[in-house]
């Protein structure tokens, strides 16, 4: 039976998820050195439903889908285990659990950011019912929706598809954030989300676009170049509270970028993160200001090129464009 498993890093408080089912997805299946390519096969288009784990969501519900959702098939999390930390030796494991599904976010091979509005807006409520739901199972702490497009970013799929992923563990980078968005709350009395997205519109050097929901940037310290946020305008910390009205302002935004990110660099591969609040717990005095001091946002990481020992041993990134010149040049991206 393949095992899935978590282990702690002692000295970065930080966990590795090791997982057996994971030697089978396409990464580990590796050809021969001077093999051709294998032409790519897409088992995620219509007709081929019965190669991928039977359907948790479907918009329709009923005839052709337009939008799906299945289990990944090569899991890093599985539902079935022991959240609670377990010595081991000197050090601290856990069982793997957490939820790990697939969103087909289209049945044809457009991208996401070809697709109309009403179609991208199908896909962001698959992400927020397929979330509201592993919500009831109350181990789940953590919810990330992850898209990786292209070889260079972990991609080896001809089809526009995004994951959610639920843990029983909040991960460090989420805490981090977290606590900083909690302190900052606790000196000024007002959200950092807010201020900073504020300050993006108020100076505009490295705003790309904005509508009345949404302001999508260059961030200030970009960590890779052309990275992108996507903040709410509105205080909200949980995703699965974005509005009726908020749904097409965030298609809106989502399609205009990566429109304008494939015009400017050739459609590049990228990582787009959402993060979003994790579940409360018993502990109310930890998150008591939580709904005001943490909003939920959107990352886009251009995977231009492969991470260095150096940003490795130093958590420190090396970017060579500025996050003002990507902007404007993002700017004059025609659509």
């Amino acid at each position: 039976m393949d095992k899935s498993e978590m282990r702690l890093d002692p000295l970065r408080e930080t966990w590795t998820i090791f997982s057996s089912s994971r030697l089978h997805a396409p990464p580990f299946l590796a050809r021969r050195r001077g093999a051709p390519a294998p032409e790519k096969f897409d088992p995620f288009i219509p007709g081929q439903e019965a190669l991928a784990p039977h359907a948790i969501y479907s918009k329709p519900s009923t005839g052709p889908w337009q939008v799906r959702v299945v289990p990944n098939r090569a899991p890093a999390l599985r539902v079935e285990g022991d959240p609670l930390r377990h010595p081991d030796g000197f050090y601290d494991r856990t069982d793997g659990v957490g939820a790990h599904e697939v969103i087909i976010e289209t049945p044809g091979p457009d991208p996401l950011e070809a697709l109309n509005l009403s179609a991208i807006g199908d896909v962001i409520i698959a992400w927020k019912v397929r979330m509201l739901d592993l919500m009831r199972d109350g181990r789940m702490r953590a919810f990330f929706i992850v898209k990786d497009v292209g070889e260079q970013a972990g991609s080896h799929v001809p089809h526009s598809l995004s994951q959610l992923i639920a843990l029983a563990i909040i991960p460090p980078t989420l805490a981090r954030k977290l606590e900083l968005s909690r302190d900052f709350y606790e000196r000024k009395k007002r959200s950092i989300f807010e201020d900073i997205w504020r300050e993006e519109v108020r100076t505009a050097t490295r705003l790309v676009y904005e509508n009345n929901g949404f302001a999508v940037f260059c961030p200030y310290a970009s960590r890779t170049p052309f990275e992108l946020a996507i903040y709410p305008k509105r205080q909200c910390a949980d995703f699965h509270g974005i509005s009726d009205q908020e749904i097409p302002q965030l298609a809106d935004a989502l399609k205009t970028v990566l429109r304008k990110l494939a015009g400017a660099l050739n459609r590049p591969p990228y990582h787009l993160m959402l993060s979003t609040a994790p579940t409360r717990t018993a502990r109310r005095d930890h998150w008591n200001t939580l709904q005001a001091d943490f909003r939920w946002h959107i990352e886009i990481l251009p995977a231009l090129y492969h991470q260095s020992g150096f940003e490795v041993a130093t958590g420190c990134y090396t970017n060579s464009v500025f996050p003002e010149t990507a902007a404007a040049y993002l700017r004059k991206i025609p659509l």
